[in-house]
């Protein structure tokens, strides 16, 4: 497929596994969206991240914790948006085929959604247990995570079947 094509099909044509590839990228944006705010507040340049009115929510106490800083001598919003970056590359690669023509694509593409949903849930109950309260954000991105897994399952199943 030439470069012009892809363009094409990707902008321009509708597919139920396009459609959902669209979605996939959007809540990806909205997870990247999630940490690049979270990692600007870790990082100093933003001196609050308002909450929603509810008491489960303290987005600064969670970010600005040892829990946030942990891994890899980093704030952890940073690795979140290039991990959600990986997730929009996948389901923006390939053409409106590509469980046919390039079925490790959706495949990956599946797999990256289960891996974000486990690694979610396992920093949310970090969150928790560490510091009795969730970031608002991380959360938001977590529900992204979630329907991404249902949006990609669908193509990734048809890839396998061309397998």
């Amino acid at each position: 497929m030439t470069p012009r094509e892809l363009s094409e099909e990707l902008r321009e044509h509708h597919t139920p596994e396009l459609q959902n590839r669209r979605w996939i990228i959007g809540l990806s944006v909205v997870g990247a969206l999630a940490g690049g705010l979270v990692g600007l507040y870790q990082t100093g340049i933003l001196k609050k991240l308002p909450d929603p009115p509810l008491d489960v929510f303290d987005s600064e106490k969670v970010d600005a914790s040892d829990y946030a800083y942990k891994r890899l001598q980093t704030p952890d919003a940073f690795m979140m948006l290039v991990s959600y970056g990986l997730t929009a590359w996948l389901a923006a690669a390939g053409g409106k085929n590509r469980a046919e023509q390039a079925p490790s694509l959706p495949i990956l593409m599946a797999a990256k959604t289960l891996g974000d949903v486990a690694v979610a849930l396992e920093l949310g109950r970090e969150e928790w247990q560490e510091n009795k309260k969730l970031c608002a954000y991380c959360q938001t991105a977590t529900l992204a995570s979630l329907a991404s897994v249902a949006l990609a399952l669908p193509e990734a199943i048809k890839a396998l079947r061309k397998k």
